[in-house]
């Protein structure tokens, strides 16, 4: 099976106290990559250059079948959801209706995926919910129906269930799981260390600026031995 992204020797500067440095990574289709770390450990920085936002200054990105395409053709296949998503004034079909229009989607075709990716968030009929009207937990769920309403390859989530109120936190982690059944391959960063095995996904350590190892199930023994380090290591630097 082929890589839906490929990385090789990526160096990502930013000034002289900060750098992230991947030798090779490759993220395969269909499966939720959990990225971990403490902060400014480099987390944002790599979901920022898989969203092409942020310009290496060395390496390589390939998408899989776009080695010839043109950046707006590569950015189409990857969609970033911030930690903090900002919805526009209006309703919520006008944020959903907002990327598709800029793609030249209008009409039927635009109502049908926004009335699917509405369903897939579990958040149908509130097309014309106002959105300075919802719930935090309501908020995130229409920033990611935004995001999936354009059908990426790839979803990009920076701490996706942060804001996420206890009562809607469950649903929406199982709203995730299901996302690789959809064709998307789904990279997070969450300091939530159990969150990739509630999601059924893969870990990617990172720690000052660098992979620390190869990706592994979270189910593993190993991995599970691993998180337990790891939150002694955040707790002992009060993260």
């Amino acid at each position: 099976m082929e890589p839906v992204i490929s990385i090789t020797d990526l160096l990502v500067s930013q000034g002289e106290s900060f750098s992230l440095s991947i030798a090779s990574l490759d993220l395969m289709p269909r499966r939720i990559y959990a990225l971990t770390g403490p902060n400014g450990a480099g987390k944002s920085t790599l979901l920022r250059t898989l969203a092409l936002l942020t310009v290496p200054q060395r390496g390589r990105i390939r998408f899989t079948d776009a080695d010839c395409g043109s950046l707006p053709q590569q950015r189409q296949k990857v969609t970033f959801v911030e930690q903090s998503p900002y919805l526009l004034t209006g309703t919520v079909s006008d944020n959903l209706a907002f990327g598709l229009k800029l793609r030249g989607i209008r009409g039927k075709e635009q109502q049908k995926r926004i009335k699917s990716a509405l369903k897939m968030v579990g958040l149908d009929g509130f097309e014309n919910r106002k959105a300075n009207e919802l719930s935090g937990g309501e908020v995130q769920r229409v920033a990611l129906a935004r995001a999936l309403v354009l059908e990426p390859k790839v979803l990009l989530l920076d701490e996706p269930t942060s804001n996420v109120d206890s009562k809607s936190l469950q649903a929406f982690e199982t709203l995730l799981r299901r996302l690789p059944d959809h064709g998307v391959t789904v990279v997070l960063a969450t300091h939530d260390l159990f969150l990739a095995e509630r999601l059924g996904g893969e870990i990617l350590r990172i720690e000052n600026g660098c992979l620390l190892d190869r990706t592994h199930r979270s189910s593993d023994h190993n991995s599970i031995k691993e998180k337990k380090t790891w939150l002694k290591l955040l707790n002992a630097q009060g993260l």
